[in-house]
């Protein structure tokens, strides 16, 4: 699968290819039960989002350590939020919080019409400087980009740059990609990994199933 047309998409495997390849392998497994699901889930999720730190910009500083010697480091710019798409997007949330001490969270909710298959937003809360700050987007799948392109429409539109827009995603249809990186060419997506097409009814193959209900146990 070539992806060298994304320069934004940032794989984990890039990284950690076989703690992605052995992780993915549990949770794509149709046997793995919702605890660990859940556990592997958070995982990855936990490593996506350190990835997505990386890109925060940084600045020089110095400190005196307790051996009274200089260590030339460097401090964080810029706040950041995230903003989870509802309702899986929520299941990131949790890793944000563990490494970003008192992050500001946003949620929107937008659903797909069942007639013209058109995205619609339902419910939007976020925080009210959001346009100061880099966000974290949140959602595990990115199928056919419909709910994303919407959702980054609607940070835009909040005053967000592009370039400051990280989406956070476990698994990317190549379909998705396309269609995201062709809207919004300045934002970067972080992933675990990329898998080739769609089904006849938009899911990714070969995918792991619905996000949101393995994790919250809401299968059917």
């Amino acid at each position: 699968m070539d992806l060298s047309g994304f320069p934004n998409l940032h794989l984990l495997t890039d990284i950690f290819p076989n703690q992605v390849k052995g992780l993915m392998t549990i949770i794509r497994d149709r046997e793995t039960d919702r605890d660990r699901f859940i556990f592997y889930a958070d995982r990855l999720i936990r490593l996506l989002v350190e990835r997505s730190l990386e890109f925060l910009p940084v600045a020089p500083e110095s400190v005196v350590t307790p051996t009274d010697a200089t260590y030339a480091g460097a401090r964080f710019l810029g706040q950041i939020c995230a903003v989870s798409v509802l309702r899986a997007g929520e299941s990131m949330e949790m890793a944000v919080r563990d490494v970003c001490g008192k992050v500001r969270l946003g949620k929107i909710l937008i659903q797909r019409d069942e007639e013209t298959a058109e995205p619609h937003l339902y419910y939007s809360k976020l925080p009210p400087d959001i346009s100061d700050r880099w966000v974290l987007l949140l959602d595990p799948m990115l199928a056919t980009g419909g709910s994303i392109i919407k959702a980054i429409e609607i940070i835009k539109e909040k005053g967000v740059p592009e370039e400051r827009i990280i989406f956070v995603n476990l698994v990317s249809a190549l379909f998705g990609l396309s269609r995201v990186f062709s809207r919004f060419p300045q934002i970067r997506i972080v992933t675990a990994e990329v898998d080739p097409e769609l089904n006849d009814r938009c899911y990714i193959v070969p995918g792991l199933g619905d996000f949101g209900d393995r994790y919250f146990g809401t299968e059917r």
